[in-house]
């Protein structure tokens, strides 16, 4: 029954889809959407929305969207949500500490969700402790979705020096790609700098893609988020930026474009609140921190611009 309720939202959502434009023919403006976890990602998923980029103001009265069946936890961790040209929204998340799969689900209004699916990654890698982090890209270009993730494989990679407290883990980036979440391509490496990394976010700008990963070295301590460009999604050079984040921790970089500025929001996970760099030109990043608002005990989100209908239908669902 769940299902089929799921599937006749999906069709009367796509039969209504207007490329943009309303209902009564005007070109609607773009508002911006944060998903989100709260706590340790038990309840699931939480959204915000934003029409400037900088204040962000929490939906359903910050109650969760859609609750975790999956994995060994049953968490909802570090949710990645993109549209494709349909209109529909796909969302990949973390589903708990040591699995070795991934999450998946869809909706057409964010609001009712289908099965939620399991994605075993990296069934195929002996060994792997973790898969963290998930993240989606929708390349237009060619119809095509990325889904890359950060893992510890022993033995894989040179082995570098880890804290105590992070019992070894020394993360390398993974991806697949599909067009259907059907059927995958085979698990390859995606990202390897010589050092340990994760929370990938991709931002395409003019046919360049940018990819904003966190060094996770901890002995000597980075925690700080770089920069790299390619003309294709995917083999990113391993030369990464000095970092474009402060003196503090910081993770779960989300780019987003407003207007002239790249934001990229991030987890000051340390301290407990959010944080925010902009730049015009990807090179010179201004710490827009203090001019930000996000909701309290918001972790690890992903940023993405919706149609301003979009935003009207979740306001319309408040509890």
């Amino acid at each position: 029954m769940k299902q089929l309720m799921y599937l006749a939202c999906c069709l009367l959502f796509l039969s209504g889809c207007t490329g943009g434009k309303s209902s009564k023919g005007t070109v609607e403006k773009d508002v911006y959407l944060f998903s989100y976890f709260k706590g340790n990602g038990e309840d699931g998923l939480h959204l915000a929305y934003s029409e400037d980029g900088l204040q962000w103001h929490t939906l359903k009265n910050d109650a969760s969207f859609l609750t975790p069946q999956l994995g060994k936890d049953k968490l909802m961790r570090d949710p990645s949500i993109v549209q494709d040209e349909k209109g529909l929204f796909h969302m990949v998340w973390t589903t708990g500490w040591w699995d070795q799969g991934v999450g998946y689900a869809s909706s057409a209004d964010l609001i009712h969700w289908s099965e939620q699916q399991n994605i075993p990654v990296m069934e195929k890698f002996e060994g792997t402790r973790n898969s963290w982090a998930p993240e989606l890209f929708y390349d237009r270009k060619d119809r095509t979705f990325y889904i890359f993730w950060s893992s510890t494989v022993p033995g894989m990679f040179r082995e570098i020096e880890t804290s105590a407290s992070e019992k070894g883990l020394n993360h390398r980036q993974f991806y697949v790609t599909t067009k259907d979440f059907k059927t995958f391509s085979e698990t390859k490496v995606f990202f390897d700098p010589d050092f340990s990394v994760i929370d990938g976010a991709i931002l395409e700008q003019g046919g360049t893609y940018h990819l904003f990963v966190k060094n996770e070295n901890s002995n000597p301590p980075e925690k700080n988020i770089r920069l790299t460009s390619n003309t294709k999604p995917y083999d990113f050079p391993t030369a990464v930026s000095a970092p474009i984040t402060g003196d503090y921790w910081a993770e779960g970089a989300s780019p987003l474009q407003v207007g002239d500025y790249v934001y990229v929001y991030f987890d000051k996970y340390t301290q407990h609140k959010y944080g925010a760099v902009r730049s015009r030109d990807l090179s010179q990043w201004e710490d827009v921190s203090d001019l930000i608002f996000f909701p309290e005990g918001v972790r690890h989100g992903t940023a993405f611009t919706v149609k301003e209908s979009i935003l009207r239908k979740l306001q319309e669902d408040q509890p």
